[in-house]
């Protein structure tokens, strides 16, 4: 059965979405030829046709209707384009259109017209001075669902980090450690290893506290509400070990003892994901390429996305890597492929 297309939301249309893009469809250019894979990429018109120009000219990416029949690489435009949108210019008109491409993504998604979304990355600043109040993609995609309960995964090679809090501050992380949010992260979490191949998966749980707590000496919630939930989820057949202290925790499951890991908070679990997804040139002490993709869990649509930022510092430039982008792609095909 040939595959539904894929929805590549634009981001940020200033940074380096466009970029990426067309790059990636570049390198997946035989796959698409063969219509192994087909992708739609939503956003801004013009900033898209400027860095096809630039970067990919040999590219052909026609625009259509959303009630069209698409080829196999097809561009859809989010909106109508108000002002001009320069590379690396933070701007309101630019914070529209990302919000307009992951709106249209999903309601396609929704309806069944693509089979997932990859999102590029978006500015929050941008977003907010647009009027859209959200943290992130994260939020903006659990509103457009009407999700109350999602879940970050962030996935390179085999260092795949499930978070129980992200986008809130180091003091209100413990009063959000719940049994309740820490079964549904391990809940999700299983889901996901299982959807990407993993058939009896082994997951870890960092601890909240240094040490796991030292036995109550830094603290209880490690022994009063993380144990008991890895408990409750051992009792229901999963396989989970912890609390694990989160000094060790990263280094197995790099080892390959378990399949995936459970964060406590944002840079608990981001740190070690990023810290091996960076490749740095030792020459010169800049990084030149990211592997890594975040993934969103518990949405009634599947979304995955790179593991950076809009780079407005290098936006037009030539010299961002769309290597992240084209593993986010790969995951979503994954998971599409198993939801069918």
């Amino acid at each position: 059965m040939t595959p539904r297309h894929l929805a590549i939301t634009m981001g940020d249309p200033a940074g380096i979405g466009p970029e990426i893009i067309v790059k990636a469809c570049r390198a997946l250019a035989p796959r698409l030829a063969d219509r192994s894979l087909r992708l739609l990429v939503i956003g801004h018109g013009s900033a898209l046709e400027r860095a096809r120009a630039a970067f990919a000219p040999e590219l052909s990416i026609p625009a259509v209707a959303v009630d069209a029949e698409w080829p196999a690489l097809a561009f859809l435009q989010a909106g109508a384009e108000t002002s001009p949108i320069e590379p690396g210019v933070l701007s309101p008109e630019a914070g529209r259109f990302a919000f307009l491409g992951v709106e249209h993504g999903v309601r396609l998604a929704q309806a069944g017209r693509v089979g997932g979304l990859v999102t590029a990355p978006l500015n929050k600043e941008a977003l907010n001075k647009a009027g859209h109040h959200y943290a992130g993609h994260t939020e903006m995609l659990a509103d457009l669902t009407g999700v109350k309960g999602s879940v970050m995964l962030l996935a390179h090679g085999n260092m795949r980090v499930s978070h129980v809090t992200t986008h809130c501050a180091l003091e209100d992380v413990p009063k959000r450690v719940t049994p309740a949010r820490i079964r549904l992260v391990l809940d999700l979490t299983h889901r996901a290893l299982r959807d990407l191949g993993i058939a009896a998966p082994h997951i870890a749980v960092a601890a909240l506290n240094p040490h796991a707590g030292e036995g109550g000496l830094f603290g209880r919630q490690d022994i009063e509400v993380v144990a008991p939930a890895i408990a409750a989820a051992n009792a229901d057949g999963m396989r989970v070990t912890g609390p694990v202290p989160g000094d060790t925790v990263f280094v197995k499951l790099r080892a390959g003892q378990f399949d995936a890991v459970v964060a406590m908070y944002h840079d608990q679990g981001h740190i070690p994901v990023k810290l091996l997804g960076f490749h740095v040139d030792p020459a010169t002490g800049k990084w030149d390429a990211l592997s890594g993709v975040n993934i969103t869990l518990g949405l009634p649509v599947i979304r995955t996305s790179v593991d950076h930022g809009t780079a407005f510092d290098i936006a037009g430039r030539g010299i961002a890597s769309e290597r992240s982008l084209v593993e986010a792609i790969e995951y979503a095909e994954q998971l599409a492929a198993h939801r069918g």
